[in-house]
């Protein structure tokens, strides 16, 4: 199978959280995909479910609210199942915070200096240039590929990861929180929101009366095209490390002898 055909044949499963917090950008760009809408209701999928990848979303709840949001126990053991497994998995914000708790870390709810929303700067470490689906970000960003930099990204969040998991890479960091991406197993957290186009960012601005919604318009529109492109790297990235996963997988094992 030609590798284009390939990725097209592959399916990720998106878990959303809420009907606010949509796939938003990344929608078309990821391929076949399966919503899984956890708020009205659907169930948590196996892992043997989620097909090729998985896409877990962001949301308005803590990543320890399992009284407002009951599936979120099995959304966390699902997101450490994938991330042991080998399973291409993208955690977004709350689906970070997820992954960090499923993993062994921690989460402050409220944390300070407190909410990081609108445009802001990740600081990409060295890990970051070699990840699967963050180098090309990255390097972007980076010197000749031998100094990392930034990248502007969208962020809405006043939780936060405050220790990673035992044996998680850390990836990146903002001026505000240390932790805005690592990765542990096959799975990458990332406490930014890189599928927000200008719109919903604007959108969530106005749901959080300590946001300066004016201030998040004005941003997001005047980096408009910078975060669609890093939208784009990321997305790609990750659609193939998904097919190379997937054909990995589907090559049927050689007996010797």
């Amino acid at each position: 199978m030609h590798p284009v055909e390939e990725i097209s044949a592959t399916k990720i499963t998106v878990l959303q959280h809420a009907s606010r917090v949509p796939v938003d950008r990344l929608a078309g760009r990821l391929g076949d995909v399966r919503h899984v809408r956890l708020h009205d209701g659907e169930p948590v999928p196996t892992l043997d479910e989620c097909g090729d990848g998985l896409l877990v979303l962001g949301g308005p709840m803590s990543a320890y609210d399992d009284g407002v949001a009951p599936w979120l126990p099995e959304v966390r053991a699902l997101l450490l199942e994938a991330a042991r497994s080998g399973l291409p998995t993208l955690a977004i914000c709350l689906g970070a915070q997820l992954l960090a708790v499923a993993g062994g870390g921690r989460v402050q709810v409220g944390a300070p200096p407190g909410r990081e929303a609108g445009v802001v700067h990740v600081q990409w470490r060295d890990a970051a240039l070699a990840d699967p689906v963050l180098g090309p970000v990255a390097r972007g960003a980076s010197d000749g590929g031998r100094r990392v930099g930034s990248t502007a990204v969208v962020s809405m969040h006043a939780d936060a990861v405050v220790e990673l998991p035992p044996g998680a890479q850390w990836l990146a960091c903002s001026d505000m929180y240390p932790f805005q991406a690592f990765r542990l197993g096959s799975a990458l957290g990332v406490q930014f929101h890189p599928e927000a186009s200008p719109s919903l960012a604007v959108q969530w601005a106005l749901e959080n009366t300590d946001v300066p919604t004016a201030e998040v318009a004005e941003a997001t529109s005047a980096r408009a095209r910078e975060l669609d492109t890093t939208c784009d790297l990321l997305a790609a990235a990750f659609r193939a490390q998904v097919a190379e996963t997937a054909l990995t997988r589907r090559q049927p094992a050689v007996v010797p002898g």
